[in-house]
């Protein structure tokens, strides 16, 4: 089964080469004539010592000079086209780490919410980064080394012949053995470099979450047992790295003393044959110095099979993530929703994360243009799950959501998502000015739309006290802004977003009460006119809802307006209470 996984990984790797072929046709020549110059020089070698021994004292200097001015002529050539081919290794390979990102990154735009849900970001992040790397340097010079392995290995079986049979059957009484030996090693090392790569993942993973929690870490005293944590972690990944690493290190110094039984060996029989003047001393010293060339390549394979192996299990990482499923694509005849009225309404909806699990059991709710739905409700009631399924960044198991009469299957999510205008409680800013923080949703917005919407915000005073104003670039994740001045940032871009539907999840759940209440006035003056959707905990800020909506382990228990529901003195009321009591 690994054997057919590892064929496939190195299909799917020729389809990223293919492109290459012709590149990869002139090094391999390139390889060969490197490794044609280096298996003349034993020859060489072997001539300058034929024409020592023949002179018996008095030594044809200039034509021993004559064979060592080839020799080196020809390993600096062939130096130099092993330089060239390297190089040129190395280019491809960086073009393929290019092409292998890349369609690794258009993928997670492809993939649904629930996969990230279902996976840590730092084993995603490690499939990009090390995983990708781990492929693009075997490439860069396993392959090569492998190509000019075979050529040394072919030459210089091919050269022994030539110069004695004895000789060579001693030396083939060595490959057996190693090649049995090998593929023993080989058996054993696949599994553990594939749990390396994975281990690794699980580690960039807890990595990712502590940084992403940094403050709460230090906020609970909770450093001791974070370290305690990611040390069990780093000991797995370094423990899996180092049984990898040990089974494949005991491999080459294995295959060095078997391939020395067969230069004693070797060594043996040529003596016996000299002596009884079959072979020369010319002739055994260029057989040695094949023999090492072809043992150093079988010795070398030894050392490379173990980061092939790496590399293929971080390749079969990454086409296993290039292969996850996508988002389902949209229908044939999935319409482009050009301007929404705002008509929304959910039909006896159905929907759980996981089938055994469900969240909204038969929700139905309706939503006019124009009107303001207040969603509420404890934790884990099924608020945000509503806001998941109107965006369909999940479709529903049973039931339907429609938009302007039309199932939100039947139109285009892009269309569909463009309709909407969202300010999460998780707020997302991104490196860049905060010019273009604010103009992120409207392609080709000008400063006075920026600044206007920067005003409405109550946000515009604050960038201009900063040193470059709108200009100012903002560290990765906003992190040199406080966190309600971000949430300020993400109320400002969807006012600027023109859209005919909103969806505002605690959108002020960040800013202090002052400036809360001065954002809420700008934001009914946004909401005009537009169906919104408002995930709130604090019932303050929702009495001017035209419905309130109560939900409740995944059911619609209550729904009116706030006097209505006040009247009522269920659910709503109690909520209510027990924030103002």
């Amino acid at each position: 089964m690994k054997k057919r996984e590892n064929r496939g990984t190195l299909r799917k790797l020729w389809t990223y080469l293919k492109p290459y072929r012709v590149a990869l046709l002139i090094l391999g020549l390139c390889a060969l004539l490197c490794n044609a110059g280096n298996l003349l020089g034993p020859m060489l070698a072997g001539s300058a010592i034929a024409e020592a021994e023949a002179g018996m004292g008095q030594v044809n200097f200039s034509r021993v000079v004559y064979y060592a001015g080839w020799m080196l002529g020809l390993y600096v050539g062939s130096n130099l086209l092993s330089l060239a081919v390297s190089m040129g290794m190395m280019r491809l390979s960086r073009r393929v780490a290019k092409q292998l990102r890349r369609d690794v990154f258009d993928k997670l735009s492809a993939l649904p919410v629930g996969y990230f849900d279902r996976n840590p970001a730092g084993d995603i992040i490690s499939r990009v980064s090390y995983d990708v790397d781990v492929v693009s340097t075997s490439l860069a010079t396993d392959i090569t080394q492998m190509m000019t392995s075979v050529v040394t290995v072919v030459g210089s079986f091919i050269m022994m012949c030539t110069i004695s049979l004895p000789l060579t059957c001693c030396m083939l009484v060595t490959i057996p053995i190693s090649l049995l030996y090998t593929r023993y090693r080989s058996r054993r090392i696949r599994p553990l470099y594939a749990r390396r790569s994975a281990a690794y993942g699980e580690m960039n993973g807890f990595v990712e979450e502590m940084f992403s929690g940094q403050k709460t870490i230090l906020a609970y005293a909770y450093e001791e047992e974070a370290c305690r944590r990611f040390s069990r972690s780093n000991r797995q990944a370094a423990d899996a790295y180092n049984e990898a690493e040990q089974m494949g290190v005991v491999m080459g110094p294995t295959m060095g003393f078997i391939n020395n039984l067969g230069l004693a060996l070797i060594g043996l029989v040529g003596a016996l044959l000299y002596a009884q003047n079959i072979v020369t001393l010319a002739s055994i010293s260029s057989f040695v110095l094949y023999s090492r060339k072809f043992s150093g390549p079988i010795n070398e394979f030894a050392n490379v099979i173990n980061e092939i192996f790496s590399a293929l299990s971080a390749a079969e990482r990454v086409f296993r993530f290039l292969e996850e499923e996508e988002e389902t694509p949209d229908a044939p005849d999935a319409a482009v929703l050009e301007r929404a009225e705002g008509n929304v309404a959910m039909e006896h909806v159905r929907f759980g994360y996981v089938p055994e699990r469900v969240v909204l059991k038969d929700l139905s709710l309706r939503a006019e243009t124009g009107q303001t739905v207040a969603i509420v409700g404890a934790t884990g009631a099924g608020k945000t799950t509503i806001i998941n399924l109107l965006m369909r960044f999940y479709d529903v198991d049973a039931g339907g959501i429609y938009v302007d009469g039309r199932e939100i299957r039947a139109l285009t999510r892009a269309s569909l998502r463009r309709s909407y205008a969202m300010v999460l409680q998780d707020t997302w800013v991104f490196q860049g000015t905060i010019f273009d923080n604010i103009a992120y949703g409207k392609e080709n917005a000008s400063m006075e739309e920026v600044e206007a919407a920067a005003r409405a915000a109550h946000i515009h005073s604050y960038i201009m006290s900063l040193p470059q104003g709108y200009q100012t670039v903002l560290r990765e994740d906003g992190g040199n802004i406080s966190k309600g001045q971000k949430q300020l940032l993400t109320i400002a871009r969807a006012m600027l977003y023109d859209t005919s539907m909103l969806i505002l999840d605690e959108a002020t759940s960040n800013v202090d009460t002052a400036t809360e209440r001065r954002v809420q006035q700008a934001m009914a003056a946004l909401m005009r006119g537009k169906t919104s959707f408002v995930i709130a905990h604090r019932l303050s800020t929702i009495q001017e809802a035209d419905q309130i909506l109560v939900v409740e382990q995944g059911d619609v228990v209550e729904q009116g307006t706030h006097r209505q529901l006040m009247d009522k003195k269920g659910k709503y009321y109690q909520m209510y209470a027990s924030q103002f009591e």
